[in-house]
């Protein structure tokens, strides 16, 4: 659980790499005695940008591998200039993004009989979902369950993010894991 003090942290560490990118084109390096312990952890999560209610740029981590406070300088500069779904963010609309940081918890697999046991496991507004099948895969944060309230329509529609036909959810060999985030915005 993050505290105030570190909540501000975090949102002025993203904030701070994307300017830095901007000026610098490289990653936001910090002297580590600034970085609260809590932040050295390795936990993964994503940044997610939006402009007037609008996402804007996502990227993230589903498996931890660094320390948090990396990972944010990271998914931040990813989220502003890498994701492939956006043009890259343009100074004149900086002060416009508004970040949101969702920390995640470790990956569980969804262990499920057929679609309807997957349905009654799923737990929306509180589960992030991973959807694998070969080498397709996608995710969709907790926060997707907003927008995506309909369980059906939510594993559809994370069907097709991850290149699947959108029934995909229903058939047998789908692999599906779960997490959960603290959100930071």
């Amino acid at each position: 659980m993050f505290f105030v003090v570190e909540k501000e942290f975090v949102l002025k560490l993203a904030r701070q790499s994307i300017a830095n990118y901007f000026e610098n084109k490289n990653l936001l390096e910090i002297e580590d005695e600034q970085i609260p312990d809590l932040l050295r952890q390795t936990l993964s999560c994503f940044v997610t940008l939006t402009k007037k209610g609008q996402l804007r740029g996502c990227i993230g981590h589903l498996e931890a591998t660094q320390a948090l406070y990396l990972d944010i300088i990271e998914n931040a500069v990813g989220a502003a200039f890498r994701d492939p779904r956006f043009n890259p963010l343009v100074e004149s609309e900086f002060l416009e993004i508004k970040i949101e940081i969702s920390i995640l918890t470790p990956v569980t697999p969804l262990v499920f009989k057929d679609a309807e046991d997957l349905l009654n496991k799923l737990r929306p507004n509180i589960d992030g979902v991973i959807f694998r099948r070969g080498r397709k895969g996608a995710t969709y944060l907790p926060q997707v369950w907003e927008e995506l309230a309909d369980k059906k329509e939510f594993l559809s529609s994370l069907c097709l993010k991850a290149g699947l036909a959108k029934d995909d959810w229903e058939k047998s060999g789908l692999e599906v894991s779960v997490y959960q985030v603290e959100v930071i915005k």
